[in-house]
């Protein structure tokens, strides 16, 4: 540690003998005088700064500083963090307008158990009763997962063709939609490979498999898929002519610009995609839907708020002819990307309705998606209905 200037050592001063005390008694300050010209005793080595009045001060003075760089660095690293969370409390804000419920254009994610055997007419029924009178119009069976090389075993949906026979019986002129998806490279090293060309052409006869099968249209979820994969929109360019139907699942939008490339510089996952890139996707298919969970949000106004901003995001980009759905968390986890607390159905849609209001309240080609049928609770459904549907 530096040495302080006033540890340089100096000269002590000479003392004169007290004359009202006897010399050589114990208080005096020498048991002799002191000759003016006598040279100063030698000093010890200085003393360290944690025991010196002066080291002290300096060590002080050192910590002070420390300290201060610290609180500057934090300073630096929350102070946009908190602004953008009080712009996302007062983007949650005010009352949505008037008209601003279903479409009749909504979504449900349904899990494997419908298509493997495990599901009946009894289910279905149930199923048809649960829905009736909402504004549900497209049902994402899952189907899958893909092979890693982009084929699908015939085996993975053998009650496929009983399913949407019954469904179609039931709910006439709801559609039902293989939901196809896998990972993908590089993020995870053993996953699909969307750069190699027969991969691709792979997916799209799985597509074209599933559609013989009886399914109205093929939903894709492929993940993680980072902003700008060219490849991603190659395969949906080969896609659109092998189904009459083609829907996919979206990564959330940029809430800040650029956020995914500091996210992945930071995390090595990117998870957000830019807003242009967001409409590269939604002007080659028929439906996107963004996946407007998992959003790290620990309140349910800064929740709302971050599904009105991701709402009036994609509002801007998606053409009228594509059906945009803002996806509803119909599942209850708690973990840092997910706070079942905060991510509530009542605070989703308000969210989505507000971002509806603000940007475009007329839009026709518009809905919700809820995820997922087996984790829903009877409160996810009321609310549903009650706050989007507009029925008890």
């Amino acid at each position: 540690m530096e040495r302080s200037p006033n540890q340089e050592s100096n000269p002590k001063p000479t003392t004169a003998p007290d004359p009202a005390r006897p010399t050589g008694e114990p208080n005096s300050p020498s048991a002799s005088p002191v000759p003016a010209d006598a040279p100063a005793p030698p000093q010890g080595p200085p003393a360290s700064d944690d025991e010196s009045r002066t080291g002290r001060a300096g060590g002080k003075t050192k910590a002070g500083r420390w300290t201060l760089r610290v609180l500057l660095v934090l300073l630096v690293l929350l102070l946009p963090l908190l602004i953008a969370e009080t712009a996302l409390r007062i983007n949650y804000a005010g009352d949505p307008k008037a008209g601003t419920y279903s479409r009749n254009r909504d979504a449900l994610w349904l899990g494997h158990a419908w298509v493997d055997g495990r599901r009946t007419d009894a289910d279905v029924t149930a199923l048809a009763a649960r829905l009736a009178d909402t504004g549900i119009r497209d049902l994402y069976v899952h189907a899958g997962p893909l092979e890693h090389n982009g084929t699908l075993p015939k085996s993975a949906y053998p009650k496929a063709r009983w399913l949407i026979t019954a469904v179609h019986r039931k709910l006439p002129g709801v559609r039902v939609q293989a939901w196809l998806g896998d990972e993908l490279a590089p993020e995870k090293p053993d996953a699909m490979h969307l750069e190699k060309k027969a991969t691709r052409d792979a997916v799209v006869a799985s597509a074209r498999q599933v559609v013989a099968a009886g399914f109205d249209g093929v939903h894709f979820d492929l993940e993680p898929l980072h902003s700008g994969d060219r490849n991603y929109l190659a395969l949906l360019d080969a896609l659109r002519p092998a189904t009459p139907l083609l829907s996919v699942a979206a990564h959330q939008i940029d809430p800040l610009p650029a956020f995914h490339s500091f996210w992945g510089t930071v995390t090595g996952h990117p998870k957000w995609w830019s807003q242009e890139y967001f409409g590269q996707v939604a002007r080659r298919v028929d439906q996107i839907a963004v996946m407007s969970y998992d959003t790290m949000q620990p309140l349910q106004s800064l929740y709302g708020g971050y599904v009105a901003q991701q709402t009036s995001l994609a509002l801007e980009v998606t053409p009228a002819d594509t059906d945009l759905l803002m996806g509803l968390p119909f599942y209850h986890e708690n973990r840092f990307g997910h706070w079942a607390h905060a991510e509530t159905v009542p605070a989703a849609v308000r969210g989505v309705r507000l971002g509806l209001s603000r940007t475009d309240p007329d839009r026709a080609t518009f809905g919700v998606a809820l995820y997922v049928d087996f984790a829903a609770t009877e409160d996810d459904w009321t609310s549903y209905r009650k706050d989007w549907v507009r029925t008890s």
